[in-house]
């Protein structure tokens, strides 16, 4: 999922002096689940949004409402009552929500109040590791399912490289070496001999190259 982190409220309250209407507006998905940007959280936002311009000498109105997802249009016009009565929206979703809420009510100033930073998964309650760096061609299956580009230090697809000892990597010694657990998986599958076939260099067009991607599924019908 989308994993993101809450922005510093003081850099969110330093935007919105200058506004009467706030409205702080959540999304119910994958924010939610990483505890930055889900009704909890509008919540939390909006009181400490409230305090922070109140220390400023603005007496702005603070809203809140909670969408299921800011990323789908249908899902975007629940809350577009509430989005239209307000001067500025600060959005708790991810970067995409923040773009989508942007497309459908320019020019209303959309403030992001997350940080947007991997796609993971949550190894424990209160952690959330990446695991995809979503670069457009995957080949996770030669690997293990481990990739070598989110979870590797210098993403190789050709590894190890000769910094890592006992099985740590040497950017950071409490980080697993990912080529180590790619090898000790391999080796429980009896399929090491895998490696000796060289990856070939990454087709990087399928990433950023060329402006932003696009996915067309053909037999979708409108």
């Amino acid at each position: 999922m989308i994993v993101a982190q809450a922005k510093d409220i003081n850099e969110i309250a330093d935007k919105l002096t200058n506004y009467e209407k706030i409205l702080v507006a959540g999304c119910a998905t994958c924010v939610a689940e990483c505890m930055a940007g889900g009704e909890k959280e509008v919540a939390i936002t909006a009181s400490a949004l409230r305090m922070a311009l109140r220390l400023r000498g603005c007496q702005a109105q603070v809203a809140e409402v909670t969408a299921d997802r800011q990323c789908e249009w249908e899902l975007i016009e629940e809350i577009a009552p509430q989005v239209e009565a307000a001067d500025v929206v600060v959005s708790l979703a991810c970067g995409v929500g923040v773009a989508c809420m942007w497309d459908r009510f320019e020019p209303k100033p959309i403030i992001p109040g997350v940080n947007t930073v991997f796609l993971g998964h949550r190894e424990k309650p209160g952690l959330w590791l990446e695991r995809c760096a979503a670069c457009g061609d995957c080949t996770i299956d030669r690997t293990a399912g481990i990739c070598p580009i989110a979870r590797c230090a210098k993403s190789l697809q050709n590894g190890p490289c000769g910094g890592s000892t006992d099985g740590k990597c040497e950017i950071d010694p409490e980080l697993d070496c990912a080529w180590h657990l790619i090898i000790e998986r391999l080796k429980a599958m009896n399929q090491l001999d895998t490696l000796r076939e060289n990856t070939p260099p990454r087709d990087w067009s399928t990433s950023r190259d060329g402006g932003p991607r696009r996915v067309v599924v053909e037999d979708v019908e409108e």
